[in-house]
């Protein structure tokens, strides 16, 4: 009996989906795509009973619905999953797949089924406590209507770092993740890069991180050896990264 997909509502695949972030037990990278309504959801049938799901996105545009990037099927129905995937590819008419490689159901389908993979974000994990204390940088909360320095790339953070009476760093943690994950994030005034202060302001938002009950976790662009050098330093590992293919035409 074959395996389908059919379109569906997310309510529906919810309790698929809640199987799927405690086994896999990671940060999802695009975890808020689901609550934001920027999905497809389908279910996957056997004999017209539900087995698991399978959401699909858009990979530039936030309208379109070109991209694979969550697949799930009970434990029981693994052995049909290149089955499903084609099923769900099909119905869907995805012309793109994404994962994490930290994802150990969809990431072997990413190969079975997809050409030009290539690795686009790397993906962190806390690993390690780390004891920097720079002299003469001090971490705080930020204060309400505080005058800050213009943020090139990342948003203004919760906590800063303060030199000289000025504000030189930013940095917080993003709640939007699969709980209890949270992602780090940070940014250095340019002048006062290259000195472990975003290694340090790191150290401390992790630790603020868990007072919150998160758990901390991060990303980067593959190109970003600054950033990458930074996390690595704080305490985090690699955990992963984010790949990215087109669908193999037959």
């Amino acid at each position: 009996m074959d395996i389908q997909a059919i379109r569906s509502s997310l309510e529906a695949i919810l309790p698929f989906r809640a199987l799927f972030l405690q086994e896999t037990n990671v940060q999802i990278r695009y975890n808020a795509c689901h609550e934001r309504g920027w999905t497809d959801s389908y279910t996957l049938l056997l004999a017209q009973e539900v087995v698991g799901y399978g959401s699909v996105k858009g990979k530039e545009q936030l309208t379109d619905r070109d991209t694979v990037f969550e697949f799930y099927l009970m434990p029981a129905y693994r052995h049909l999953a290149t089955a499903g995937f084609a099923a769900l590819v099909q119905a869907s008419g995805a012309t793109f797949i994404e994962c994490q490689s930290n994802d150990p159901l969809l990431s072997p389908l990413l190969y079975e089924f997809a050409q030009n993979v290539n690795a686009e974000v790397i993906l962190f994990e806390d690993h390690l406590a780390t004891h920097y204390s720079p002299p003469g940088v001090r971490f705080r909360p930020r204060r309400e209507g505080e005058r800050l320095f213009a943020h090139q790339t990342e948003p203004i953070g919760d906590y800063v770092l303060e030199w000289n009476r000025q504000v030189v760093a930013t940095g917080g943690f993003l709640r939007h993740y699969n709980f209890p994950f949270a992602d780090l994030f940070m940014e250095v005034v340019e002048e006062h890069r290259q000195k472990g202060w975003g290694t340090y302001l790191l150290q401390e938002v992790k630790k603020e991180c868990y007072r919150a009950g998160r758990v901390p976790a991060a990303r980067c662009a593959m190109h970003n050896k600054a950033s990458r050098a930074a996390l690595l330093k704080a305490g985090l590992k690699v955990a992963g990264y984010l790949l990215a293919g087109s669908v193999k035409t037959v």
